[in-house]
């Protein structure tokens, strides 16, 4: 009897070291070439080195997110297949697109956070936030914006950052666009106001002279650019928006897989290789372990929901 239980003692380590015995997927809700499928890459690369055996990347586009999130919540949860969250999944139910939430998954390590920023072009007659307010609260319905489609992120951190600085969220009106890019030459070329959109998305543009960031959704100042002021910083406003990207697994992940790939993850993180990844295409990195990634996909899920609702945009 005792040999019995000796053996069994020696049988759950042994068991648990053996994770992974074979290769791992990191599936991708975004298309190849975007700065999700970047992110996963670089991330992908480093947890294969970590872990010892091959991650394989694969794109599952469609549905705005959805198809891909889908693939990853439906998975079995037993390690072999991860993927890269973005914060579509805390947007993405409240339209009706998918009964997903953010609780459908296991966390593990929020890795990126990319936070709004509005853009002007150089010649605006706006030169600083405050002059951008002035002009939206004076003559609301008059200024327009872009930077995504209806009811994307960029919308939402437009306008959920002007009800809480308790300004009509739609007294900016949103011209619709495929993506930040278009909407930046739209901007230089005169045909809106202002963009709304990351700092890494503008960049070409800023760096060009063509255009100029008044403020970011941030508590903290960019990496990219740090002499932008955050809008705390000017309003005292705690609205923070942004696009965010995070190691999820399926729910039910076993506890000492999630350890596993909690620990390698935070390795990767604080590595100089992930860090000059991130940097030298300006993405901005931020670090939070499964806890307060389960908290922080919770508050997201919180605010997306809440300024949808005041847009009248909620299913």
């Amino acid at each position: 009897m005792a040999g019995t239980v000796a053996l069994a003692a020696l049988a759950a380590p042994a068991a648990f070291a053996a994770w992974p015995e074979r290769p791992v997927t990191l599936v991708v809700p975004w298309g190849a070439g975007g700065g999700t499928d970047a992110t996963a890459r670089i991330i992908g690369a480093l947890l294969e080195k970590d872990l010892g055996q091959p991650v394989n990347v694969v794109n599952r586009t469609g549905g705005n997110g959805a198809v891909g999130h889908q693939a990853i919540a439906s998975a079995a949860p037993d390690g072999y297949t991860i993927g890269i969250a973005t914060v579509e999944i805390s947007m993405m139910h409240h339209q009706g697109l998918t009964k997903l939430t953010p609780r459908d998954f296991t966390p593990l390590a929020l890795m990126n956070f990319d936070p709004a920023a509005l853009t002007v072009s150089h010649d605006s007659p706006y030169k600083s936030f405050d002059d951008l307010l002035k002009a939206i609260k004076a003559n609301p319905g008059k200024l327009k914006a872009s930077g995504t489609g209806q009811g994307g992120i960029w919308h939402l951190g437009l306008a959920g950052m002007l009800n809480d600085l308790k300004v009509a969220p739609n007294a900016v009106r949103f011209v619709p666009s495929n993506g930040a890019a278009p909407a930046m030459v739209d901007l230089a070329a005169g045909g809106v106001d202002i963009v709304a959109a990351s700092l890494p998305e503008a960049r070409s543009l800023i760096d060009a002279g063509k255009a100029v960031p008044l403020v970011v959704m941030a508590n903290e100042p960019a990496a990219l650019y740090p002499k932008v002021p955050t809008l705390k910083s000017l309003t005292g406003s705690g609205w923070t928006n942004g696009a965010w990207r995070g190691i999820v697994a399926p729910k039910g992940l076993p506890a000492e897989v999630q350890t596993r790939l909690s620990a390698s993850l935070k390795k990767i993180y604080e590595s100089k290789d992930y860090k000059d990844f991130m940097s030298g295409r300006g993405f901005g990195v931020m670090y939070a372990d499964s806890a307060e990634f389960g908290k922080f996909m919770d508050k997201s899920d919180a605010d997306m929901g809440a300024i949808l609702k005041t847009l009248g945009m909620a299913r």
